[in-house]
C-alpha cells in the first residue's frame, strides 16, 4: 500500500510521516511543485493533507493541484486531511477574509467566539462520540485526549459526517469527520501518544479493505 503526504509547502511532516511508517512501509512525501504531482496523487493507495499555518495560503498553494485531490476523494480514493488540512475540506473559511476550500464536506470554517477567552485552543482534550462505531475508533475509548493546536473550527452543513465532536470553553465543534473513504481530524494523532496512533492506524487498515 503506497500512502503518499502531500507537501504543500505548510505541513508537518516529518511526525506524520514517522507515525504512518510505523504501520505502512511504503511511505512517501510529494511535493506540490513536482512536475510528476498530478501523477503521483492519482496512483496513491492513500494521501494525507497535513498542514499548519493560514488557511488562505494554504489554498493557494494547492491551486493547482486542487481539483486532482477533489477528484481523487470523489473517485473513492482513501483521503485524510489533519489540522489545517482538516479544515481545507470544507466550502470556505473565514480566516483572514473570506476564501473558498476544496468543498469535499460543505461547511463553513470559522474563529472560536469572543467568549473564549484562550485562543489559540492548544493542547490536550476529549473526543466525545457523535457517531457510533466507526472503524477509524475501534479501540479508541470515548474520552481519549488528543493533542490540538487552531484558533478556528468547522461548522459542517451535514452533521451526519460528524464522528467525534470536542467542548474547548463551551464551544462544542466537530473534532473528527468522515463520509465513505474520506476523513479528517481537526487535531494532530501523530501526536496524540498511543490513543493518535490507534486513530492512525485504524484509518489506514480501513484503506487495506
Amino acid at each position: 500500500m503506497q500512502v503518499r503526504i502531500i507537501d504543500y509547502g505548510m505541513g508537518n511532516l516529518r511526525s506524520i510521516g514517522k507515525a504512518c511508517e510505523k504501520f505502512v512501509p511504503d511511505v512517501k512525501i510529494i511535493n506540490f511543485k513536482n512536475p510528476n504531482i498530478k501523477s503521483l496523487i492519482k496512483t496513491a493507495d492513500v494521501l494525507i493533507l497535513p498542514g499548519v499555518g493560514a488557511f488562505r495560503d494554504a489554498i493557494a498553494n494547492l491551486k493547482p493541484i486542487a481539483e486532482n485531490i477533489v477528484s481523487y476523494a470523489r473517485d473513492g480514493g482513501y483521503l485524510l486531511g489533519i489540522c489545517l488540512g482538516f479544515q481545507l475540506f470544507f466550502s470556505e473559511s473565514e480566516e483572514g477574509g473570506l476564501y473558498e476550500g476544496l468543498n469535499i464536506f460543505e461547511g463553513r470554517v470559522v474563529r472560536f467566539p469572543n467568549t473564549v477567552k484562550v485562543v489559540p485552543h492548544m493542547g490536550w482534550n476529549t473526543l466525545e462520540y457523535y457517531r457510533k462505531s466507526d472503524p477509524m475508533f475501534e479501540n479508541v475509548p470515548e474520552h481519549s485526549y488528543v493533542y490540538f493546536v487552531h484558533s478556528y473550527y468547522a461548522k459542517p452543513k451535514d452533521n451526519n459526517i460528524i464522528i467525534t465532536q470536542t467542548d474547548y470553553e463551551g464551544v462544542k465543534f466537530a473534532s473528527t469527520v468522515g463520509k465513505n473513504t474520506v476523513y479528517a481530524t481537526q487535531y494532530h494523532p501523530e501526536k496524540s501518544s498511543k490513543i493518535g496512533l490507534q486513530i492512525l492506524q485504524n484509518f489506514l487498515n480501513s484503506c487495506r479493505k
